[in-house]
């Protein structure tokens, strides 16, 4: 789903203007006509998001340097373009400082309004992804830090909330790549152990020392060449959160060690004589359906009952459509500062496209995508052309791409291409396979052809709905050799004395 700008101005005129020129440049528009308006707006609960705001400085009731003073107050992070007249430039420093992006001034032309925007946000959604990634390293990540505002998304995070506030286990479930451990670590960062490490565990890919790399040993109870005491897991986790990602692969043995400790709420170290107290927030993560494994004996049930205490499900990407616009923005901003590109974001027709798609790869192979995207591409702008790998697989999107070059003496000689595109059966090819146009003759057959096959042979029905006569018809069936292909007799008598 594409941006949706907020519009505050008390002239009527330069409201139509402005939500005119937005919804050309591709995004979503919505107005009020005064500053009250617009804090009013902010504070309504479960209206669509806003992720820019045009804010006249002039406007009734609350001026437009109140209303920055307001939003300043509230930590505000959504990005302000300010609009001023040309005789009060001057306060553009003003607003500024109280927390605007940019300023335009009226009557304000397009291209520069259109930069402004994507400057804007650009620059907000590389503002948000910092801040994941500065909370996810430090352990402070919140749930206002991830994206998405979906509603599959924002129940998912009400329960996510309410665990944190809980010392028991929590079960996250759902598909790989939808983003289990960044929402474990949002429990973490939002309960009272965020001072604590968050240490994870891969179930997945054990190591050959298992049980004391998860639990830890004395000196002496195991050979190794380095010898001494090892802490494992669940003591560098004291205080914090251990997460078990990919639970459903752990040993079976393994799966006892840790349902003694959920029961007791100690660690029993490998030769050690007494067991240690775990002071420790446990999260799980499954990718499988933990039921069907523990009817198969993979995973034992007195276990599963215990961690399956308070389970989320952390939603597929194509069940949160809404989200992919946001997380595509972020993911873009990060990357085109990473490989120090001057891309201010992705244009409309590529986040339809990005919407459209299913990602059975969930947020993993949008993230994928896009990185691809931005090294690839050359222009200020995600377009399209940017992503053949997802336009072939949705309908109604078509991309070409040069094909690989060929020598300076073959390139008069022809124009390759290779072509992506979805197209139906039946659809008629107006070009041949060099991308030249088609000869009539040979398309005046191919329709003759499909329409004796649609009507199974009925002369009367295929001429008819073609549009000629049946000694046309007829005549048509000889000039393009087809009487012997579909094994037709020629016209009768009459018909081939009226021809």
């Amino acid at each position: 789903m594409s941006p949706k700008i907020l519009i505050a101005s008390d002239d009527p005129v330069q409201r139509r203007l402005l939500e005119t020129l937005v919804h050309q440049f591709g995004y979503r528009a919505e107005t009020v006509e005064s500053g009250v308006a617009v804090l009013a707006r902010l504070q309504i609960s479960g209206a669509a998001p806003v992720d820019l705001i045009i804010l006249d400085l002039v406007t009734p009731n609350l001026d437009g340097m109140a209303v920055l003073s307001k939003l300043q107050e509230r930590s505000e992070k959504r990005p302000i373009i300010v609009q001023i007249s040309p005789a009060t430039v001057e306060s553009a420093i003003p607003a500024m400082r109280l927390g605007a992006h940019d300023f335009v001034v009226k009557p304000v032309g397009p291209e520069r309004l259109q930069v402004a925007i994507k400057n804007a946000l650009a620059a907000a959604c590389l503002a948000e992804e910092v801040s994941f990634l500065t909370g996810r390293a430090l352990g402070t990540l919140a749930f206002k830090d991830l994206a998405g505002d979906s509603a599959e998304m924002a129940r998912a995070v009400r329960q996510g909330e309410r665990a944190s506030k809980l010392a028991i286990p929590v079960l996250l479930e759902g598909e790989p790549g939808t983003g289990k451990e960044t929402f474990a670590r949002a429990i973490h960062g939002a309960s009272g152990r965020r001072g604590g490490a968050f240490v994870t565990f891969n179930c997945g890919a054990p190591p050959d020392d298992l049980e004391s790399t998860l639990f830890g040993s004395e000196r002496g109870a195991i050979s190794k060449p380095q010898g001494g005491k090892t802490a494992g897991k669940y003591a560098e986790a004291q205080g914090g959160t251990l997460f078990f990602d990919r639970i459903c692969e752990l040993p079976i043995e393994a799966q006892g060690r840790l349902l003694r400790i959920l029961q007791d709420g100690e660690v029993h170290l490998a030769g050690a004589k007494r067991p240690v107290k775990a002071d420790v927030r446990l999260i799980f993560a499954a990718n499988r359906n933990l039921i069907e494994l523990v009817k198969h004996g993979g995973f034992r049930d007195d276990l599963y009952y215990r961690i399956n205490v308070f389970p989320i499900t952390v939603p597929p990407l194509r069940a949160r459509r809404d989200d992919v616009a946001s997380l595509a923005r972020r993911f873009c901003a990060r990357f085109a500062a990473a490989e120090g590109k001057p891309i201010r974001g992705i244009g409309a027709e590529a986040l339809a496209l990005l919407g459209a798609y299913d990602w059975p790869g969930n947020v993993r192979q949008l993230e994928n995508a896009t990185f691809r995207a931005v090294a690839l591409a050359d222009g200020g702008e995600l377009t399209v052309a940017e992503f053949p790998q997802i336009a072939a697989r949705v309908e109604g999107f078509d991309v070409r791409i040069p094909a690989a070059p060929v020598p300076a003496r073959q390139a008069q000689a022809a124009k390759e291409f290779v072509r992506v595109e979805v197209r139906d059966p039946n659809v008629l090819s107006l070009l041949d396979e060099n991308g030249h146009a088609r000869h009539l003759d040979r398309l005046e057959a191919e329709a003759i052809k499909f329409a004796l096959v649609h009507y199974r042979g009925q002369m009367s029905a295929v001429a008819r709905k073609l549009g000629i006569g049946r000694s046309t018809l007829y005549r048509k069936l000889k000039q393009h050799d087809l009487l012997k292909e579909h094994d037709l007799e020629p016209a009768p008598a009459a018909h081939a004395m009226r021809a």
